[in-house]
């Protein structure tokens, strides 16, 4: 038996979708104002370590676009060929934010190369701080909007979106301290050195976002304590039962589908179980918000001695 999500929840499911798309927005119109922040620096200054900075900025962009996409494209109302919804559409997004991730890494290694061969002293390295240092606040305040608010709604797209700038704010910080550091004791080759440590870390964030969308694309398994919840409500709900077995869960975006087999006394009513299902279709959607849920009822003859017995 398959029951759908609340009409209320379906209802606050759309109103965050729509406010998502909003952030998504939000994110394309910072990521271009910090791109000429951090680019103006780099004119400013001609350091290696600030183009890098710079260079990831675009990044930023291409991937703000990406996700407005994907979340335009989760939006959309299931349809025969799409009986599930759309949701997965955003682990797309967080796979080609990881992508171009690691593309911008290896372009500033190719930069920091280039300039560790001849390193050259910084120009107005003050105002040049200065301005990056404003383009680094600016993001700092919008990854925490977009951590925020992704988690809340479980936006992968926006989450994902919000770690890469969390990234780039830490990666920033160690480029001003160093930049910093280069024009005072005038050691210009650490400035293609800081370069090239910001495209490790770089790399190191564009993997872990790519591992993470191929595990919702593949659909794994939501963490330990969700499950835990998942079973705690069912056991707790599920009253004049004897067991429940096959439990398996997955993600998609903001829905959560859950799907299990629900054994009840041979002798009882359909109109009886159906009540015991509601109730635990009920107490889901009022803990995870957007369910899917699959209950699929049998006689006690299908008991299972690895099934959970009911409180």
């Amino acid at each position: 038996m398959f029951r759908g999500p609340a009409q209320a929840a379906a209802v606050s499911g759309r109103r965050n979708a729509a406010l998502a798309v909003r952030i998504a927005w939000g994110s394309i119109a910072v990521g271009v104002v910090v791109l000429g922040l951090k680019l103006l620096a780099w004119w400013i200054t001609g350091s290696v370590a600030l183009f890098s900075d710079a260079l990831e900025s675009i990044i930023n962009v291409a991937a703000a676009i990406a996700a407005l996409v994907a979340l335009q494209v989760s939006r959309q109302p299931a349809d025969p060929d799409h009986p599930y919804g759309h949701h997965k559409a955003e682990y797309f997004s967080a796979v080609v934010e990881g992508v171009l991730i690691v593309v911008a890494a290896f372009s500033i290694l190719s930069e920091a190369w280039q300039a560790l061969a001849d390193p050259l002293p910084l120009d107005a390295p003050v105002a040049g701080l200065a301005i990056n240092g404003a383009a680094t606040a600016l993001n700092a305040v919008w990854a925490s909007v977009l951590i925020r608010y992704g988690r809340r709604w479980r936006s992968p797209a926006l989450v994902a979106d919000g770690r890469h700038l969390v990234t780039d704010v830490v990666t920033s910080v160690g480029v001003l301290a160093g930049v910093m550091a280069a024009s005072a004791f005038r050691w210009p080759i650490l400035d293609p050195i800081l370069a090239a440590l910001v495209a490790v870390n770089v790399l190191w964030t564009g993997w872990r976002l790519v591992r993470e969308s191929v595990g919702g694309l593949m659909d794994a398994a939501p963490a330990g304590e969700v499950m835990d919840t998942i079973r705690r409500i069912v056991s707790e709900r599920a009253a004049g039962a004897i067991e429940v077995h096959g439990l398996r869960s997955r993600h998609a975006g903001p829905v959560t589908f859950i799907e299990f087999h629900l054994v009840v006394p041979g002798d009882m009513s359909v109109a009886e179980a159906h009540a015991i299902c509601d109730r635990i279709e009920a107490a889901l959607e009022d803990e995870l918000t957007e369910t899917h849920v699959s209950i699929h009822v049998e006689p006690d003859t299908e008991r299972q001695q690895t099934g959970v017995p009911i409180l």
